[in-house]
């Protein structure tokens, strides 16, 4: 089983104006974006105090302002927030039907998608993590040198000691072929220690035709713990040592299912880095993910993040 040399965390990603509609046709504005959403929920999970910096660029108007103001207000490290003149934050609006969503995005000018130009810049702001979260988001939104960038400074933090976490969370419009997000994504797997990818997605983009067989493709690339997300069914993970499965406990009162898997993600990173093992970690992903579910937006409310020093964790079955 994998061990962090510390607990210190570096998300790297977008982040965007989110449009969340609450209903009777109106909408309420926040920020979100996937590894955004994963590092603002380690950060406010009671009792914690996980030092979590994102690392991102944004523009110079007031929203972007407002994003920066709000990150540091929360509790990250926004030291690693570039600011571009000529760019903006993307935007995207959740259109709900029932419980179920999708989405609308304006990003063709978002800063985000120049976070890799800057070599220095890139690798300074990866010093001293224990871990490190990636998305394929992150990924899709840049250029082929800026993905190759991203990858060989995140193998350099590797030689200095960080793991690293990806989530694939593929989404096709961002990628001008499935056959360039199949060959960025390999390149990716190269230099991961944690993957945490959505059954759905791996379906879809590589055949796979169980979890079983996600966990088999990405341990033949070579990676160490291997977390499959089955949205209501049983998560399956892979600890270095076993393949267990854990049951996904039913969720009431579900208002909008926008970063479920981010807030999986979370929970189950911090619980990792506050010495729980792979198949005990899930139940903390699987609480932070219900709890995101409960409400509109990407995000829990600021104050409702569950403790999750309270969790009971699964005793999975083999």
């Amino acid at each position: 089983m994998i061990r962090f040399q510390s607990n210190r965390t570096v998300a790297v990603g977008e982040a965007m104006i989110e449009l969340a509609e609450t209903g009777d046709g109106t909408y309420r504005q926040g920020f979100a974006g996937d590894a955004f959403n994963t590092a603002w929920h380690m950060a406010q999970i009671p009792g914690l105090e996980l030092p979590v910096r994102f690392v991102t660029k944004v523009g110079t108007d007031t929203l972007s302002d407002a994003f920066v103001d709000a990150l540091e207000a929360s509790g990250l490290d926004a030291s690693f927030v570039g600011r571009v003149p000529d760019r903006t934050m993307g935007l995207y609006m959740i259109e709900l039907n029932g419980t179920e969503r999708s989405f609308h995005y304006w990003r063709d000018a978002s800063a985000a998608r120049l976070l890799a130009d800057e070599d220095a810049w890139l690798a300074r702001s990866l010093q001293g993590a224990g871990l490190i979260h990636v998305s394929g988001i992150t990924l899709a939104i840049l250029h082929a040198e800026a993905q190759a960038r991203l990858i060989s400074t995140l193998a350099l933090a590797r030689r200095q000691g960080a793991l690293v976490s990806f989530d694939p969370n593929v989404r096709p419009r961002l990628w001008p072929s499935s056959d360039a997000a199949r060959e960025a994504i390999q390149s990716m797997l190269a230099v991961t220690d944690i993957a945490l990818p959505s059954f759905d997605d791996e379906a879809s983009l590589w055949g796979d035709r169980s979890p079983f067989e996600t966990v088999e493709r990405l341990r033949a690339e070579q990676v160490a713990e291997i977390v499959v997300k089955n949205g209501a069914g049983a998560i399956t993970v892979w600890d270095g040592e076993r393949l267990a499965q854990a049951p996904c406990t039913p969720v009431a009162r579900i208002s909008d299912t926008s970063g479920a898997g981010d807030a999986f993600n979370a929970g189950y990173l911090a619980a990792r880095l506050e010495g729980r093992a792979p198949v005990h970690a899930i139940a903390s992903g699987q609480v932070m993910s219900a709890t995101v579910l409960q409400h509109f937006g990407a995000r829990i409310p600021l104050g409702q993040v569950p403790n999750l020093a309270t969790v009971t964790p699964h005793i999975p079955a083999d």
